[in-house]
C-alpha cells in the first residue's frame, strides 16, 4: 500500500491480491467445527443476540455440539443470556471456550473483561483482531453447529468476519418496522458481494399474543417479512412474538430453560444444511454459478425405479434457482451404462425414487450426488433441494436385485 492510500479500493490503481489473501484466518489446529452459520441484521435493537442464543439451544436440544461466537465486542450480551460469568480456561496450546449449562461452548470479550460492565472503547482494527483470536487462538471441541453473534450493519467488524472466517451461511434477523425492507436489503447485498448464501429470514418481535384473551397484537404494524423475502428469493425461517417470559428468561440467563417452538423449523432447515445446500445457494470461488440436477421421472413425477423410468427431466440451476428445462427420453439401463451416460451430460445431482446400490456406487465415484426416496413433481423436488430441505432416505431400489438391472453392474 503506498502512502498516499486512501484505502478506496475502489479506485485504487495498485490492486494486489495478496493483500486480499492475509485477511484469512486459520480455525486452531485442535479445533473441529462442522458449520458456521452468521446471524447478522442492519440495524442494532431487533433480538439478533437472541436469536443467536435460541438457535444454539435449539440444536443443542436435537442432539447437536453448538457453539456461540459472540463477534459483536462491544455489545456482548451472550454471556447474559446463558448465565455465564466464570473465566475462560487456559493453556499452553490456548484458551477454552466457557461451558453453559447444558453444554454449549461460548466465547465472548465480556468473559475475558475484568468487569462485565466495562466499556469495550476499541478503534476497528482491534476489533476485527480479537475476533480473528476467536477463531485462531480457542479450541473449540468437535463443534455440528456455531453461531456467529454478528454486530449489527454492514461496517468493518462484519466485513472481517465474512473475509476472515469460514462462514458457511447467514440468518437475518429483521423486525416488523417501516424500515425493515432497506434494512434486509443492505444485509442481503453485502452478503452476495461477499459470496456468502444466506439461509433465511428471521422476524423478532411480530406480536403480542394476550395472555388473557389469546388475542395477537401487531404492536410494531403489519409484518412485511414475506413480501421482502419473495423480493429477494429467501425462505421465511420463523416469526417471534414479543413474550416478557423470554426476556426474563434471558436477563435472569436462563435461555436454555426457556420453552418455545417458534425456531423449530429454522433448526430443521439448519439441521439439513449441509453440503448440498451451500453448493448450490453460494457461488464457488472459481465463478462457477451453474449446476444441472436431473431427475428420473414418469411424465412430470419422480419414478419409483431409475432404471426403467420414462425419462430423465434435466433442469439447469443457476444460483440456486430454476433456469431452464429439458427432457431426455431413457436411452436404457443395460450394465453401467446409465451413470457414465449422465455423467457425461455434466450434472451434479440425481434425483429418484429408488435406486440400485451398484448404481449408487457408480455415481459417488464420480462425484455425482444421489437423493433417493423423493417423490411427488420432479420441479418441486429440485425446487426443495435448491433450499437445502430434500435429502435422501437411502432407497434402495430391489426389485431387480438378482438380474442387476437397476445397478448398472
Amino acid at each position: 500500500m503506498s502512502e498516499s492510500c486512501g484505502q478506496n479500493c475502489n479506485t485504487c490503481s495498485d490492486k494486489t491480491t495478496e493483500k486480499r489473501d492475509d485477511f484469512t484466518a486459520n480455525l486452531h489446529q485442535m479445533s473441529s467445527i462442522k458449520r458456521t452459520i452468521g446471524i447478522m441484521s442492519g440495524k442494532g435493537g431487533v433480538g439478533k443476540s437472541l436469536i443467536t442464543s435460541m438457535l444454539a439451544v435449539a440444536m443443542n436440544r436435537r442432539g447437536y455440539k453448538a457453539a456461540v461466537l459472540d463477534a459483536d465486542i462491544t455489545g456482548p450480551s451472550i454471556p447474559k443470556a446463558f448465565g455465564i460469568k466464570q473465566k475462560p480456561a487456559t493453556s499452553e496450546f490456548g484458551l477454552f471456550p466457557a461451558m453453559s449449562k447444558t453444554g454449549i461452548q461460548i466465547m465472548s470479550i465480556n468473559l475475558l473483561l475484568q468487569d462485565e460492565t466495562d466499556p469495550v472503547i476499541w478503534r476497528g482494527p482491534v476489533l476485527s483482531g480479537v475476533i480473528k483470536q476467536f477463531w485462531s487462538e480457542v479450541i473449540w471441541d468437535d463443534v455440528d453447529f456455531m453461531f456467529i453473534d454478528m454486530p449489527p450493519g454492514t461496517g468493518d467488524v462484519p466485513l472481517t468476519v465474512f473475509q476472515s472466517l469460514q462462514v458457511d451461511g447467514i440468518i437475518i434477523v429483521a423486525s416488523p418496522q417501516e424500515l425493515v425492507s432497506m434494512i434486509v436489503a443492505k444485509a442481503v447485498k453485502m452478503a452476495e458481494a461477499m459470496n456468502i448464501p444466506i439461509v433465511g429470514l428471521v422476524e423478532n418481535m411480530s406480536y403480542f399474543k394476550c395472555p388473557d384473551c389469546n388475542k395477537e397484537y401487531k404492536i410494531f404494524g403489519e409484518s412485511s417479512i414475506e413480501k421482502i423475502a419473495e423480493q429477494h428469493h429467501l425462505k421465511v425461517l420463523g416469526k417471534l412474538p414479543i413474550d416478557p417470559k423470554l426476556a426474563t428468561a434471558c436477563d435472569r440467563g436462563m435461555i436454555e430453560l426457556y420453552d418455545g417452538n417458534w425456531l423449530d423449523d429454522a433448526a430443521e432447515i439448519i439441521e439439513n444444511y449441509g453440503d448440498q445446500a451451500i453448493n448450490n445457494l453460494s457461488n464457488d470461488k472459481e465463478g462457477e454459478t451453474t449446476m444441472k440436477i436431473v431427475v428420473a421421472c414418469e411424465g412430470d413425477m419422480i419414478t419409483e425405479h431409475f432404471g426403467h423410468c420414462e425419462a430423465f427431466m434435466i433442469f439447469q440451476t443457476e444460483n440456486g434457482e430454476i433456469k431452464n428445462t429439458e427432457t431426455v427420453p431413457n436411452p436404457g439401463h443395460k450394465p453401467g451404462f446409465l451413470p457414465n451416460f449422465l455423467h457425461d451430460m455434466g450434472i451434479k445431482v440425481i434425483i429418484s425414487g429408488g435406486m440400485g446400490g451398484g448404481a449408487i456406487d457408480i455415481f459417488n465415484e464420480k462425484g455425482v450426488e444421489v437423493i433417493t426416496g423423493a417423490s411427488g413433481e420432479a420441479k418441486t423436488a429440485v425446487e426443495q433441494y435448491l433450499k437445502g430441505n430434500l435429502k435422501s432416505t437411502g432407497s434402495v431400489c430391489h426389485q431387480h436385485q438378482h438380474h442387476d438391472e437397476c445397478s448398472g453392474h
